[in-house]
């Protein structure tokens, strides 16, 4: 009612007011003279109207009252029509200018019967519409940049491939020993492309996000161990050493695919000992809480700044922007952790200080 009154002009209000006074004057001339009328041709209705004068002047208030008030309601209800079609045209006006795509105009909720309803409803679509938009265009910038950094990681070592087969096809070397040198840096560069491949077609899968197919408790002992001894070779070339830290009550077990999790500890433990080679050693620590298990592997190289903490697990990203370091050579190593992660219910975070890089893995624990 209020939003109704304040819709109404006040020289309209006042024109109302008016126009039921005088309605109310001219039905309360014609009641009353009605009234002695019948008076004369009733004894009861006589006998009523006597008995009406007792109260005094109550029964001619409400005489007048009633029809006012009738009238008023009248007057309010012919407004209300005209308020609520005023606003259902604003609300059309609106919803013209969101087809034309202006989505970030919200319908303008003036009521709060079904018309605000209706408006509060479309504003919600108005709002998924935003998000389905804002999904779309972020869809397509990852789709852009994917094969903007393809195109440029495939073209280096193509380029390098073409250049030194155009050499040997053409008997442009000296030697055979410069024969033998371009050869291995085709070779190299293979396996560049080959690991390359291999990266975008295991990130594409895990991107997918579909439920683990092969899921098995897994002894995270175990696999640490195994992992061990798979790098002790990589180690002793690189003169480091790696020490073990465990600290649980029972063995640590979790629900997930093992080649999945070899593939993140094995990526993170490479990572530790390409840009750990200062430090000379790499610690594996494992621990447990109530509901989850901690892996921890730490090495004491080089630290990355903090700026690049926080994009260390996007894809492509690289803390060198020569575009070599830290997520190997594809740039998809921890993009490929992390989205192995995700799929298993864990976490990781990268944490860099001076002299120590970690990074932490969290797991939930299978449940008994």
């Amino acid at each position: 009612m209020k939003k109704v009154i304040k819709f109404l002009p006040l020289w309209k209000l006042l024109l109302y007011i008016v126009l039921a006074v005088l309605l109310t004057a001219v039905t309360a001339q014609v009641l009353i003279f009605a009234l002695y009328f019948l008076e004369t041709q009733s004894s009861r209705l006589a006998d009523f109207i006597e008995l009406s004068s007792s109260f005094g002047l109550m029964p001619f208030i409400l005489l007048c009252f009633l029809p006012f008030a009738l009238f008023l309601s009248f007057f309010y209800l012919f407004e209300r029509q005209r308020y609520m079609e005023s606003m259902l045209k604003n609300m059309m006006k609106e919803m013209e200018s969101i087809a034309k795509g202006q989505f970030d105009q919200a319908l303008t909720i003036e009521d709060e019967g079904v018309i605000g309803e209706l408006a509060e409803k479309v504003n919600q679509i108005i709002l998924q519409l935003e998000e389905a938009k804002a999904e779309q265009k972020k869809a397509a910038e990852i789709k852009n940049d994917l094969i903007t950094n393809v195109a440029h990681d495939l073209r280096s070592p193509l380029t390098s491939i073409v250049g030194y087969l155009d050499l040997i096809n053409e008997d442009r070397y000296k030697s055979e020993v410069e024969l033998r040198y371009y050869i291995q840096i085709i070779h190299q560069k293979s396996h560049e492309l080959n690991k390359l491949l291999n990266d975008l077609f295991e990130y594409t899968l895990v991107q997918n996000k579909e439920a683990l197919v092969n899921e098995v408790p897994i002894n995270l002992e175990e696999m640490m161990n195994q992992l061990s001894v798979q790098f002790q070779f990589q180690l002793k070339e690189e003169g480091m050493e790696m020490r073990q830290h465990f600290s649980f009550t029972e063995r640590p077990f979790v629900m997930g695919e093992g080649p999945k999790l070899a593939r993140v500890f094995g990526n993170l433990i490479e990572n530790a000992i390409r840009y750990g080679k200062e430090g000379k050693y790499i610690d594996l620590s494992v621990k447990e809480s109530e509901e989850l298990i901690e892996i921890e592997i730490a090495n004491y190289g080089q630290a990355i700044p903090s700026i690049d903490l926080p994009y260390l697990f996007e894809r492509f990203y690289r803390v060198e922007k020569s575009r070599s370091q830290y997520t190997g050579g594809s740039g998809l190593g921890l993009a490929i952790v992390k989205s192995i992660l995700e799929l298993h219910g864990g976490q990781i975070r990268a944490e860099s200080t001076l002299g120590k890089t970690a990074f932490v893995v969290k797991l939930p624990k299978k449940s008994e």
